[in-house]
């Protein structure tokens, strides 16, 4: 991925050109040439009076893939929840600030909720289809949303397998329950399943931290494939797959309060090569976390 947003290395200054940029480009540089999907802006996330995360603010481009990397406990799936609102379904739980789709605050008065999600789907960190026939996992959101016709759900469920790399697979077996695919299939299911309602972004926790790593690798595949499409953010305790992924990496820390915040953004190349905060260069190169 990085070398889509990336050309040849500039031996030089040993980093990558970006492509129709100036290498020397900041990051802020580089975001302000591209198009923003989504912003966050001084988010912060309260338990009851508990602040998991403290006054977050990132951008995320449009049709890129950022990573969320971090040690456990740091904030980060509350941040990812936080982009479309499932922390909501969290009782006891409070927002803070900003979380604009293409330029609307999602959570302003009035919005709806149920959109939101259908247009930012969730991938979780186990794979976790519903105890239904391939077909049906796939075709329960478009039923959700009123598609009953079974030519347009066919369609439907025919092009989100195929967009999840799971068509050739499971072609003839629709019917069977989801639940006998192996692992990695399932997490392609599960993916599907997103598609089939026709999000803009995707969120991703630890979509892979559950598989083998030739399963891994189909999905890290598949991001790729994705992202031509959709704007994708994935959280990630693999570092590798985090440099491997993604354009855009954003680094989580938790304060002394336990509180979770942004403590670096840049460039996926940089942050993994010459990262600003020395927690961060601690973090990725295995010091610590």
């Amino acid at each position: 991925m990085v070398k889509q947003l990336y050309g040849e290395l500039d031996v030089e200054n040993n980093k990558p050109a970006i492509k129709g940029l100036a290498v020397k480009e900041t990051v802020e540089e580089v975001l302000a040439s591209l198009e923003m999907k989504m912003e966050m802006s001084d988010v912060s996330v309260f338990y009851g009076n508990f602040r998991a995360l403290a006054g977050v603010s990132l951008k995320i481009p449009t049709q890129r893939i950022t990573a969320i990397i971090g040690p456990s406990g740091c904030g980060k799936s509350t941040l990812l929840r936080s982009f479309n609102r499932m922390n909501d379904l969290t009782p006891n739980i409070r927002t803070e600030g900003d979380v604009l789709l293409d330029s609307r605050n999602i959570y302003a008065p009035g919005i709806d909720v149920v959109d939101v999600r259908r247009r930012i789907g969730m991938v979780f960190q186990r794979p976790n289809p519903f105890p239904k026939s391939i077909y049906d996992n796939v075709a329960y959101g478009p039923r959700l949303y009123g598609i009953r016709r079974h030519s347009e759900l066919d369609e439907i469920v025919e092009g989100s397998l195929r967009q999840a790399a799971l068509w050739e697979e499971v072609k003839d077996k629709l019917h069977h329950s989801g639940l006998a695919l192996s692992g990695g299939q399932q997490q392609r299911l599960c993916i599907a399943r997103a598609l089939a309602v026709e999000p803009e972004v995707i969120l991703m926790d630890e979509p892979a931290s559950a598989l083998d790593p030739v399963a891994t690798l189909r999905i890290e595949e598949l991001m790729h494939n994705l992202v031509e499409q959709y704007t994708i953010v994935i959280v990630t305790h693999n570092m590798q797959q985090a440099a491997r992924v993604s354009d855009f990496t954003g680094m989580m820390m938790m304060r002394d309060d336990r509180a979770g915040e942004l403590i670096e953004f840049d460039r996926t190349d940089l942050i993994f090569t010459r990262p600003e905060d020395k927690r961060t260069e601690d973090y990725v190169t295995g010091r610590f976390g």
